[in-house]
Formats: C-alpha cells, structure tokens, sequence
C-alpha cells in the first residue's frame, strides 16, 4: 500500500488532484449558491404574486362593499323616502298609497344592485316601514348592539355578518339621516345581502384556498372544501392541513375585511428540480473538461522536470550532464541550463563570506577582551573610588564608580550569548552619561525613557550605547549651547517589535549631508567618527538579518539635532 502511494506521489499527480480539488470545491459552491439564489428568486417572485393576489383580492372586496354602501345611499337619500321619513320624524300618519311608492322606490334602486336580496327600512322609534306586511320590531330582528353601531357610525354602511333569521344571507345597517333637518336621525335601512356575493375567485379546483374575513373574524366567503376555522391561523407565516405545508398571505382592505389566502409551500418551487437537475449536469460536464484540460496541462509542466531530475541524477554519478533537447517555456530552460549550478556555486561562495565575517568579528572582540585584565581594573578602580571618598572628593567617587560598572558591563562575559535586558542597557547608558557629564558639565542633559512593562526586553549587548555616544559627539561636540539626549522605548502597537529611539537637539545635519551618510551606511562605506552607526546596523543584521530589513532609520536637521530610531522584534518570551 505504502509503495503504491509513493509511486502515485508524484508533481504530475499532485497538480492533477489539486486542480480537480480547487474544481469541484469551487463547482460545489457556485451550485451551491447558484441554486439557494435561484430558490430564494423563484419564491420571491411566487411570494410577491400571491401578495399582489390578495392585494388585489382586498381591493376586489372594497370594491363589493363599496356598491352596496353606494346603492344603500341611494336608498337613503331617494327625495321620495327622505319626504316620508320627514313626515313620519314630524309625526304625521302615513297614508298606504305613500308607503306603496316607498315599496316602488326602493324596489327601483334594488333591481339596479347586484347582491342586495332585500330592503327593510325602520323609523326611529324601531318600526317596520317596509316590507308593508310585517310589523317587527327592529330590536326583534337584530341585537341592539347593530343599533348603536349604526348610530355611531352617523349614516355610514355597517356590516353585520350572517343573518340570524335565515343564514343564506349577510346583514348590513345604516342609520337615515334627514338632509333638510340637520341630519337628524329619522330611522334605519337593514338590507340582506346573497351569500355568494363576496365570491371572489373560481378556481375551485386550485390547491390555492381564499378565506375572507369580517371585522369580527367571522369568514364570509371560503373556497375551501371542508371545514376549518381560519383565526386558527391568521397570525402565521405558515400553517399545517391535512399534512401539507401552507402559506399564509394576509390583506387587510380599508373597509376593515382580511383576505387570506393559503399557497402550497410546494408550489412555490415548481420548476426548481428541472433547473437543479440541469445545473449539476452542467457541473458535471465541466468537471470533466477541466479533468482532461488539467491532465494536459500537468503533463507540459512536470515533463521537462522529470526529464531535469534525470539529468541530475547522471551528474551525481559523475557524467557529464546533457541537457534535454526539447521544446519548453523558457523559464523551464533558463532552469535546466543554469540555474541548479550557479544556486550551488552561489550559495557556497555566500556561505563561505559570510562565515568568514563572522569568525574575524568574535576574534577581534576576543582580542580586545583579552588585553585588558578585568580583576586587575575593577580592583583599581575599586582603590581610587575610597581613596577619593576618603579625601572627599565625592564627585570623582562617583565617577570612578560610573566607569567600573561600565567597564564591568563592557568587558565582562554574559551568561546568555550576549544578550542583555533593556534596564542592564539602559544602566549602562546611564552610567556612560554620568561619565560624559564629568567633561561637558551643563552642557549635556538627558532622559531615559523606559516603561516599567517593557524592562526585561532583552536586546543585544551594547547595542544603544553607540547611538548614545554618537550623540554626544556629533550633537553636543559640535556646539556650546546645551544639549539634550534623549532615549525611549516604546511597544508598536499590533506587532511584536519595539521602537529604541536615539535622539538629540544638538548641530545636526543639513540634507546633502545626510544623504552622504545614509549612502555610505548602505554600501558598507563608513570610516571614523561614523563608525558606531555602521557598527550597530551590522550587529542588527547579524543578531536579526532579514527581520530588520529598513527597521534602521536616521533623520536630522541643521541646528534642531539628530534622531536615530531602531525597531526590533520581541524575542525570548521576554514580553
């Protein structure tokens, strides 16, 4: 088993598989998304054409009850029933041929209106005008409820629902208003409407169910087969029948009727398993194109390397090695004729310097270690410091104690590589300036800046002082005005390096100058007084290399100073 995949193990293969990996990830994806997108389109449209259904299902019942709020205004306000209810509100009998033209007046206007069955009018006291052979009482045909709501509603059409007399019809009221009496309540008008006048869709053998509903939630029209309470349902996005899953779709007309209507959840993906079926093929297809594009393709690039190996391998054996003489991209033979060879000699060649600096470098620091004996002069030193404390002179003291713990620190071996924490630095930059300041007096000032959190950042051994002492060289050297060091640390905010900053306000540097010294540190160039910022750079590259690539800035101006900043990277765990 292990040698079949290591026979299969090859580029050719390994390209192959990743190609046809990166095809099918991304052919699943475009499916994927191709398919949610044209589901999600194709029910949005559904949903958006049943929304535009009820809508205009609401609109188709506003517009029913509009023709009967028109026709029993016409009722109302005929003159020849608006004379009777005004001689029957001033309390006049009415003769029985005045009340047939009431009869042959409503009559007229009811054959002219689709869904009105019949007409009763009632005077304000509740009695029967009309029809002429019945003398209920209105109180006795309708709760009193639809009473008070008529009169609140001052003449407007109210709807009443199913009539409690004979259930093939709807109820409806509305009070009648004398136009010439200030509107006075002069009686009411109760009309019966069909059953099947809110009829409002045919397809009686859609899937698709219509339910209308009054202000009561009681349905007044339903193309559904069975029985079912719609309320059960008006407040749902879906709902469940007879195992199947439904949409519910609700419009509420201005007339205060819900239209809702129901829609297989089924139906609004018709179409999608066709449209998915060809999208897969597609897939399919594509997959196999991409298989044989990529098996081509695989075999144009691993062939001349295969062929390249080969060579290599008669060169290890000692032959001389033959190009393969075939056509190829030109970076294939740029590879095949020159590269591996001139990648070896190079690499050597680098290596061989590059070691070479390194061995001279440590033994020229372990020369300079070891002419100076490092018992011998702290001991000295320690003599001359009490001999001077003894004859008070505590200045000098302090100043041979500044110069023993410098050249403790300088010359004596660390126990881990070179490498110090940003406090032993920053002690030793102090002690340095405490000496310095022995020379220029007043004239040098300084500040140590360095967060409490950042002081156990170990860096490489003497690796500020030189800036420091650059410094005070070239920036205080140069001038008699006073002049001020400053030195801080601070943490780059979302990395891992720390910014050292070397700066002064002392001469400066004026452009074209500046530029000479940025060119000499970049070619290696710089002799004498500019030797500590060359040294430093070659010590961040060594300890750092390609970490501190333009990590090492320098800026200065004539007369405002110099400042030298340096970034390294938190190394250690010391963070």
């Amino acid at each position: 088993m292990w040698n079949l995949l290591k026979k299969w193990n090859t580029l050719r293969n390994q390209i192959l598989f990743v190609f046809l990996t990166v095809m099918v990830i991304v052919l699943s994806i475009v499916t994927t998304i191709t398919l949610s997108q044209v589901s999600l389109l194709i029910k949005g449209n559904a949903e958006d054409q049943i929304r535009q259904t009820a809508l205009e299902a609401s609109g188709r019942i506003d517009s029913l009850f509009e023709q009967l709020n028109t026709a029993t205004k016409f009722i109302i306000t005929n003159p020849r029933i608006q004379d009777i209810f005004t001689r029957k509100y001033k309390g006049e009998q009415i003769p029985f041929s005045d009340l047939q033209s009431l009869y042959n007046a409503v009559n007229n206007i009811q054959a002219n209106t689709e869904g009105i069955y019949s007409v009763e009018l009632y005077t304000e006291s509740l009695e029967q005008l009309l029809p002429l052979n019945d003398t209920n009482k209105l109180f006795n045909r309708i709760n009193v409820k639809w009473i008070n709501e008529a009169d609140y509603a001052k003449g407007k059409l109210v709807w009443i629902g199913e009539d409690p007399k004979n259930r093939n019809y709807y109820l409806a009221i509305r009070r009648i208003n004398l136009m010439d009496k200030s509107f006075e309540n002069a009686g009411y008008l109760l009309i019966q409407v069909y059953k099947n006048y809110f009829s409002i869709t045919k397809m009686k053998n859609s899937k698709q169910y219509t339910f209308v509903l009054d202000e009561k939630l009681d349905p007044i029209y339903s193309n559904y087969p069975g029985k079912i309470s719609p309320v059960s349902f008006k407040n749902k996005s879906t709902t469940v029948i007879n195992n199947t899953e439904y949409m519910v779709t609700k419009q509420i007309s201005k007339d205060g009727f819900t239209v809702l209507i129901l829609t297989p959840v089924t139906a609004l993906t018709e179409g999608l398993n066709g449209i998915s079926i060809g999208i897969i093929v597609s897939g399919f297809i594509g997959i196999l194109i991409f298989f044989i594009c990529s098996w081509f393709l695989s075999n144009m690039i691993t062939r001349p390397i295969t062929n390249l190996t080969n060579t290599m391998r008669l060169a290890n054996e000692g032959l001389l090695a033959i190009n393969p003489n075939e056509p190829t991209v030109n970076e294939i033979n740029e590879l095949n004729s020159t590269y591996n060879q001139l990648a070896r000699e190079t690499n050597h060649l680098i290596k061989m310097v590059y070691q070479k600096e390194i061995i001279r470098s440590y033994s020229e620091l372990k020369a300079l270690q070891a002419q100076i004996n490092p018992h011998f002069l702290y001991n000295t030193l320690d003599s001359l410091r009490w001999s001077l404390e003894y004859k008070g002179e505590e200045e000098l003291a302090n100043i041979v104690v500044s110069m023993s713990n410098l050249f403790r620190y300088t010359i004596s071996k660390n126990t881990n590589d070179d490498w110090v924490t940003l406090s032993e630095e920053f002690n030793h930059i102090e002690n340095y300036l405490e000496i310095i300041k022995f020379r220029f007096a007043d004239r040098i000032k300084w500040k140590l800046l360095l967060p409490t959190e950042l002081k156990n950042i170990k860096i490489p051994k003497l690796l500020i002082q030189p800036l420091v002492e650059n410094a005070v060289i070239h920036g205080s050297g140069n001038q008699l005005n006073q002049c001020t060091i400053t030195v801080s640390v601070q943490k780059i905010k979302r990395t891992d390096f720390v910014r050292i900053t070397v700066k002064d306000d002392g001469a400066g540097m004026d452009e074209e100058k500046l530029q000479d010294v940025k060119n000499a540190l970049n070619n290696g160039e710089i002799t004498g007084k500019g030797m500590a910022l060359s040294n430093v750079k070659k010590r961040l590259y060594f300890y750092y290399k390609e970490e501190l690539e333009k990590k090492f800035t320098i800026r200065s101006r004539k007369n405002e100073g110099t400042m030298v900043t340096i970034e390294v990277p938190i190394h250690r765990g010391d963070f």
